[in-house]
Protein backbone atom coordinates (compact mmCIF):
# COMPACT_ATOMS: atom_id res chain seq x y z
CA UNK A 1 0.00 0.00 0.00
CA UNK A 2 1.29 3.42 -0.88
CA UNK A 3 1.54 6.30 0.86
CA UNK A 4 -1.22 7.91 -0.22
CA UNK A 5 -3.47 5.12 0.31
CA UNK A 6 -2.11 4.63 3.70
CA UNK A 7 -3.49 8.27 4.37
CA UNK A 8 -6.87 7.81 2.79
CA UNK A 9 -7.17 4.49 4.80
CA UNK A 10 -5.94 6.44 8.30
CA UNK A 11 -8.52 9.30 7.39
CA UNK A 12 -11.45 6.64 6.84
CA UNK A 13 -10.13 5.58 10.22
CA UNK A 14 -10.57 8.67 11.80
CA UNK A 15 -13.66 9.94 10.11
CA UNK A 16 -15.42 6.49 11.29
CA UNK A 17 -14.29 7.22 14.60
CA UNK A 18 -16.21 10.58 14.88
CA UNK A 19 -19.60 8.76 13.21
CA UNK A 20 -19.16 5.67 15.90
CA UNK A 21 -18.96 8.08 18.74
CA UNK A 22 -21.54 9.90 17.78
CA UNK A 23 -24.27 7.45 16.63
CA UNK A 24 -22.83 4.01 18.61
CA UNK A 25 -22.10 1.15 16.24
CA UNK A 26 -25.88 -0.46 15.45
CA UNK A 27 -26.84 2.66 14.02
CA UNK A 28 -23.86 3.36 11.92
CA UNK A 29 -24.30 2.29 7.53
CA UNK A 30 -21.54 2.38 5.23
CA UNK A 31 -23.17 5.31 3.77
CA UNK A 32 -22.94 7.54 6.79
CA UNK A 33 -19.32 6.53 6.99
CA UNK A 34 -19.37 7.37 3.08
CA UNK A 35 -20.85 10.65 3.63
CA UNK A 36 -18.92 11.59 6.44
CA UNK A 37 -15.46 11.06 4.08
CA UNK A 38 -16.81 13.15 1.43
CA UNK A 39 -15.74 9.87 -0.64
CA UNK A 40 -17.79 7.63 -2.99
CA UNK A 41 -19.02 4.22 -2.27
CA UNK A 42 -16.25 2.49 -4.11
CA UNK A 43 -13.41 4.50 -2.29
CA UNK A 44 -14.46 3.45 0.91
CA UNK A 45 -15.19 -0.69 -0.67
CA UNK A 46 -11.21 -0.06 -1.84
CA UNK A 47 -10.60 -0.42 1.86
CA UNK A 48 -12.95 -2.23 3.92
CA UNK A 49 -16.26 -4.26 2.81
CA UNK A 50 -18.34 -3.48 5.99
CA UNK A 51 -19.13 -1.07 9.11
CA UNK A 52 -17.93 -4.79 11.58
CA UNK A 53 -14.20 -4.57 9.86
CA UNK A 54 -13.74 -0.86 9.97
CA UNK A 55 -15.00 -0.72 14.07
CA UNK A 56 -12.45 -3.23 14.70
CA UNK A 57 -9.72 -1.31 12.66
CA UNK A 58 -10.95 1.43 15.28
CA UNK A 59 -10.98 -0.27 18.22
CA UNK A 60 -7.60 -1.93 16.90
CA UNK A 61 -6.35 1.82 16.27
CA UNK A 62 -7.70 2.67 19.81
CA UNK A 63 -6.01 0.54 21.67
CA UNK A 64 -2.43 0.80 19.99
CA UNK A 65 -2.72 4.83 20.81
CA UNK A 66 -3.78 4.01 24.56
CA UNK A 67 -0.64 2.07 24.82
CA UNK A 68 2.02 3.96 23.47
CA UNK A 69 0.63 7.30 25.66
CA UNK A 70 0.72 4.71 28.24
CA UNK A 71 4.10 3.60 27.53
CA UNK A 72 5.54 6.93 27.27
CA UNK A 73 4.15 8.48 30.57
CA UNK A 74 6.51 5.43 32.41
CA UNK A 75 10.12 6.75 33.57
CA UNK A 76 13.05 4.91 33.47
CA UNK A 77 13.20 4.31 37.21
CA UNK A 78 9.42 3.96 37.99
CA UNK A 79 8.61 1.05 40.69
CA UNK A 80 5.96 -1.52 40.20
CA UNK A 81 4.06 0.78 42.41
CA UNK A 82 4.54 3.63 40.48
CA UNK A 83 3.46 2.08 36.78
CA UNK A 84 0.03 0.55 38.83
CA UNK A 85 -0.51 4.12 39.68
CA UNK A 86 0.16 5.69 36.86
CA UNK A 87 -2.18 2.65 34.75
CA UNK A 88 -4.58 3.50 37.35
CA UNK A 89 -4.60 7.12 36.59
CA UNK A 90 -5.06 6.80 32.90
CA UNK A 91 -7.67 4.29 33.57
CA UNK A 92 -9.60 7.22 35.59
CA UNK A 93 -9.02 9.49 32.66
CA UNK A 94 -11.07 7.31 30.32
CA UNK A 95 -13.55 6.52 32.70
CA UNK A 96 -14.49 10.21 33.65
CA UNK A 97 -14.29 10.96 29.92
CA UNK A 98 -18.03 10.98 28.96
CA UNK A 99 -18.04 12.31 25.81
CA UNK A 100 -15.71 11.69 22.48
CA UNK A 101 -15.47 7.90 24.18
CA UNK A 102 -16.27 4.73 21.83
CA UNK A 103 -17.41 2.78 25.09
CA UNK A 104 -21.38 2.57 24.04
CA UNK A 105 -20.14 2.01 20.60
CA UNK A 106 -18.10 -1.37 21.48
CA UNK A 107 -20.93 -2.86 23.69
CA UNK A 108 -22.92 -2.38 21.45
CA UNK A 109 -20.96 -4.22 18.46
CA UNK A 110 -20.13 -7.30 20.96
CA UNK A 111 -23.98 -7.75 21.40
CA UNK A 112 -24.47 -7.52 17.81
CA UNK A 113 -21.54 -10.13 17.09
CA UNK A 114 -20.64 -13.05 18.28
CA UNK A 115 -16.63 -13.49 17.33
CA UNK A 116 -15.06 -16.17 18.11
CA UNK A 117 -12.24 -15.72 20.64
CA UNK A 118 -9.56 -14.86 18.02
CA UNK A 119 -11.28 -12.59 16.51
CA UNK A 120 -12.68 -10.94 19.99
CA UNK A 121 -10.42 -7.37 21.06
CA UNK A 122 -11.97 -6.87 23.95
CA UNK A 123 -11.08 -10.22 25.26
CA UNK A 124 -7.48 -10.01 24.05
CA UNK A 125 -7.17 -6.48 26.10
CA UNK A 126 -9.13 -7.66 28.46
CA UNK A 127 -6.64 -10.89 29.02
CA UNK A 128 -3.32 -8.52 28.37
CA UNK A 129 -3.97 -6.01 30.91
CA UNK A 130 -4.54 -9.15 33.45
CA UNK A 131 -1.25 -10.46 32.33
CA UNK A 132 0.45 -7.22 32.25
CA UNK A 133 -0.77 -6.14 35.88
CA UNK A 134 -0.03 -9.92 36.99
CA UNK A 135 3.46 -9.40 36.07
CA UNK A 136 3.30 -6.28 37.52
CA UNK A 137 1.88 -7.15 41.25
CA UNK A 138 4.55 -10.34 40.96
CA UNK A 139 7.40 -7.55 40.74
CA UNK A 140 6.48 -5.58 43.23
CA UNK A 141 6.08 -8.09 45.86
CA UNK A 142 9.05 -9.45 45.13
CA UNK A 143 10.42 -6.03 45.54
CA UNK A 144 8.45 -5.49 48.77
CA UNK A 145 6.15 -2.93 47.40
CA UNK A 146 3.02 -5.10 47.49
CA UNK A 147 1.66 -8.21 49.44
CA UNK A 148 -0.79 -10.67 47.55
CA UNK A 149 -1.29 -14.44 47.40
CA UNK A 150 -2.23 -14.45 44.47
CA UNK A 151 -1.34 -12.32 41.74
CA UNK A 152 -3.26 -13.83 39.00
CA UNK A 153 -6.93 -13.52 40.69
CA UNK A 154 -5.59 -9.66 42.14
CA UNK A 155 -4.85 -9.00 38.63
CA UNK A 156 -8.23 -10.40 36.99
CA UNK A 157 -10.21 -8.47 39.91
CA UNK A 158 -8.90 -4.96 39.13
CA UNK A 159 -9.63 -5.64 35.55
CA UNK A 160 -13.32 -6.43 36.63
CA UNK A 161 -13.85 -3.63 38.70
CA UNK A 162 -12.40 -1.76 36.05
CA UNK A 163 -15.04 -2.61 33.52
CA UNK A 164 -17.89 -2.65 35.68
CA UNK A 165 -16.48 1.28 36.89
CA UNK A 166 -16.45 1.86 32.73
CA UNK A 167 -20.11 0.71 32.23
CA UNK A 168 -21.48 2.71 34.85
CA UNK A 169 -19.80 5.71 33.96
CA UNK A 170 -21.73 5.62 31.03
CA UNK A 171 -25.04 4.69 32.45
CA UNK A 172 -25.03 6.36 35.63
CA UNK A 173 -21.96 8.82 35.98
CA UNK A 174 -19.36 8.77 37.66
CA UNK A 175 -17.76 11.30 39.92
CA UNK A 176 -13.89 11.96 40.01
CA UNK A 177 -13.83 11.28 43.80
CA UNK A 178 -16.03 7.84 43.34
CA UNK A 179 -13.28 6.60 40.67
CA UNK A 180 -10.37 7.98 43.27
CA UNK A 181 -11.86 5.58 46.15
CA UNK A 182 -12.44 2.82 44.08
CA UNK A 183 -8.38 2.77 43.02
CA UNK A 184 -7.61 3.88 46.51
CA UNK A 185 -9.51 0.29 47.69
CA UNK A 186 -7.73 -1.25 45.21
CA UNK A 187 -3.74 0.06 46.25
CA UNK A 188 -4.62 -0.48 49.69
CA UNK A 189 -5.40 -4.47 49.05
CA UNK A 190 -2.15 -4.47 47.99
CA UNK A 191 -1.04 -2.84 50.86
CA UNK A 192 -0.26 0.59 48.81
CA UNK A 193 -1.77 4.09 50.41
CA UNK A 194 -1.99 6.37 47.60
CA UNK A 195 -1.19 9.65 48.17
CA UNK A 196 -3.61 12.40 47.87
CA UNK A 197 -3.32 14.92 44.98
Amino acid sequence: MGEKSIQKKKYILETARKVFVEKGFKKVTMKDIVEACGISRGGLYLYFDSTSQIFMEVMRLETQEADDVFSDSIKEDATAADILILFLQEQKKELLRRKDTLTQAIYEFYFENDLPKKDNILKKQFDSAVKIIEKLIEAGVENGEFYCEDCKGTARNIMFVLEGLKISSQTIGMKAETVDREISFILSGLGVEMEEE
